[in-house]
């Protein structure tokens, strides 16, 4: 890590989240591996939070929702989709982040059990996403939700759902989330974007990590689609206003900041979060790293200027 100047409380994070790594590199051995890291970041249950899991346009998913009175125009809602390469990960896994926005904001957060590649490649994952969205505009979710105050958020290949469901929902005509946000996402970038040389074995994910991924998510698809690589777009107008939060030393980064220049080329509102000091995976840092924890406030602050909070 000598070339990548991380701060020495990053650096301790790094270390313990590469603890969790064993020898076994087999698809069930990365899962055992991964679920076990998320465990041991994830804090306990928050006081005040309702937790249910269900079934909500056949996929399953978790809702979040704070102990107070339903708001009369129904809830503002955050729909999250997680990270993990589209082969790991799931509902435990990204409890952490889905406890911090529900307590912090007081909104309803529901969480997407799509189904993980291999076993699953793209289209599943996004076609799940989309499922869970439309269910929510045909009133199908146990909650009254807000439509116009309902936004989508993802980390990672979760960064790449949200951003293709709205390019899904726009290009198909249909209702589009109030904002977009992604954090450190994986969109389909050029393989000789500088990051990738640049962060190539950068902690936590290098660029070959990147690729193996990618080609799990996309086995048997033949040529790809903006749907499962949204930089392959053509046309970035009219969608959502978007949040995207990049980590300095991550292959990723260049994907995030394209994406940005693309939207506001095409004359769309898109916020960069530079992420100085950060990595890819460092959500899990909050508490740990003061870097981390400038992102958390930002990220909030954001939501709530978009109207994603109780008021």
């Amino acid at each position: 890590m000598a070339e990548y100047p991380v701060s020495s409380q990053m650096r301790t994070f790094i270390t313990q989240t590469e603890s969790f790594t064993r020898d076994d590199s087999s698809l069930a051995g990365l899962r055992q591996n991964y679920d076990r890291m998320c465990r041991a970041f994830t804090p306990p249950r928050p006081q005040g939070l309702f937790i249910e899991d269900f079934c909500l346009g056949g996929v399953g998913v978790r809702i979040y929702q704070p102990e107070a009175p339903a708001p009369t125009d129904g809830w503002p809602c955050l729909l999250y989709m997680h990270g993990g390469g589209w082969a790991v990960g799931g509902l435990d896994s990204h409890d952490f982040i889905c406890f911090e926005l529900a307590t912090a904001l007081h909104v309803l957060v529901i969480a997407i059990d799509y189904r993980l590649a291999p076993e699953h490649p793209f289209p599943a994952a996004y076609e799940d996403c989309r499922a869970v969205w439309q269910a929510i505009q045909a009133g199908e979710a146990t909650r009254r939700i807000n439509l116009q105050r309902l936004a989508v958020m993802g980390d990672s290949a979760g960064g790449n759902l949200a951003a293709a469901l709205c390019l899904g929902l726009r290009d198909d005509g249909q209702p589009l989330p109030c904002a977009q946000v992604l954090i450190y996402p994986g969109l389909g970038g050029p393989a000789d974007l500088p990051s990738r040389r640049d962060c190539r074995d950068a902690p936590l994910l290098s660029s070959a990590d990147t690729e193996s991924y990618l080609a799990l998510y996309l086995q048997g698809t033949g040529q790809p689609t903006p749907y499962a690589m949204p930089l392959l777009a053509k046309d970035f107008g009219g969608l959502p206003k978007a949040l995207i939060a990049v980590a300095q030393f991550d292959p990723l980064r260049d994907d995030g900041m394209l994406y940005a220049e693309r939207l506001q080329g095409a004359g769309g509102q898109a916020v960069l979060y530079p992420g100085k000091g950060l990595v890819h995976g460092c959500l899990r840092a909050r508490g740990q790293v003061p870097e981390v924890d400038q992102l958390y406030d930002y990220l909030l602050y954001y939501l709530r200027s978009e109207g994603l909070t109780q008021v």
